[in-house]
């Protein structure tokens, strides 16, 4: 798809949007406003403009622009090649959040999120809906969202919700049968952590990607629904807690290689007592360790 096209695009839903938050008969801008609105050159406006008045969202004469009835989805245009997937759109949004950008119970602009992110309001509003069940937003009372924010009890209860969820992928680990993908798959985590244990003074930074690819392997082993959907958020997270806190980075990425290879020994041999409780002194690790990373961000 053109650029000019995809601009096209954007900007016809956005005013979609815009069309949606006026009452049905009621006066729409001028071109000029609409093209701030929208970010794009009145001839833009005038091509959404002669769509709008197509599909007989608007009635246009001249400089007279009315209402004729709220936008559906159904009016919308496909973005296509710009189209921002909801996997994209969660890691940028999470991304936004963690990394201290706007303080909790802060009120979301749809609008203005919208923009920021490049996905019309119709699919952000979907987003939040979804991204509420992990208690990072919340709809508020007068309507809209509301950012709760990444705070020390959702720290503390995140970690404890994380560390059912992954005992449990341990035990499961532990019981797997020989022909499983995990053993071939925690062999390979064995050599990464053992290469990056011995350049860990120059390449500490590098645990973060491994430590997060480490959890998802365990954590494969356990086939549930509900379950993915939480390691996202839960994975997301811990990944990012490595990046806000760099005190002490090397010691702390070294102390995590340790406790990762000592679940992996016991998993290896099969001795479930012992994988658990090295699994609980690793996420008791983890857990402090976010901890530490709030109050580095004075949240803690």
């Amino acid at each position: 798809m053109a650029r000019s096209d995809t601009r096209y695009r954007q900007a016809y839903n956005r005013l979609l949007d815009f069309c949606g938050t006026l009452p049905v008969g009621a006066s729409v801008p001028a071109e000029t406003e609409l093209g701030e609105i929208a970010n794009v050159s009145r001839t833009v406006i005038r091509r959404c403009l002669s769509r709008l008045e197509e599909r007989k969202v608007i009635s246009w004469d001249g400089r007279e622009k009315r209402l004729l009835r709220r936008p559906t989805d159904a009016d919308r245009v496909e973005l296509a090649d710009s189209r921002v997937s909801t996997a994209d759109l969660e890691q940028r949004f999470l991304d936004w959040v963690l990394r201290f950008d706007v303080p909790a119970d802060t009120p979301l602009s749809v609008a203005e999120l919208s923009r920021t992110f490049g996905v019309p309001q119709h699919e952000l509003k979907e987003f939040l809906a979804g991204l509420s069940r992990f208690g990072l937003v919340a709809r508020r009372r007068q309507g809209g969202w509301m950012l709760r924010g990444f705070t020390r009890d959702f720290a503390v209860e995140l970690s404890d919700f994380r560390a059912v969820l992954e005992l449990n992928a341990v035990e499961q680990a532990a019981e797997a049968p020989v022909d499983h993908p995990i053993w071939p798959r925690l062999e390979a985590l064995r050599a990464e952590h053992l290469d990056l244990a011995a350049r860990i003074d120059s390449d500490f930074h590098a645990f973060s990607k491994l430590d997060e690819t480490f959890h998802k392997t365990i954590n494969s082993v356990v086939r549930n629904r509900f379950i993915e959907e939480f390691q996202k958020v839960i994975s997301l997270i811990f990944h990012y807690h490595y990046l806000w806190d760099k005190t002490e980075e090397k010691d702390r990425n070294a102390a995590a290689i340790a406790e990762h290879l000592a679940i992996i020994d016991a998993l290896e041999a099969r001795d479930a007592d012992a994988a658990r409780e090295a699994a609980r002194r690793h996420l008791r690790t983890s857990k402090t360790t976010l901890l530490s990373s709030l109050r580095h961000h004075e949240l803690g």
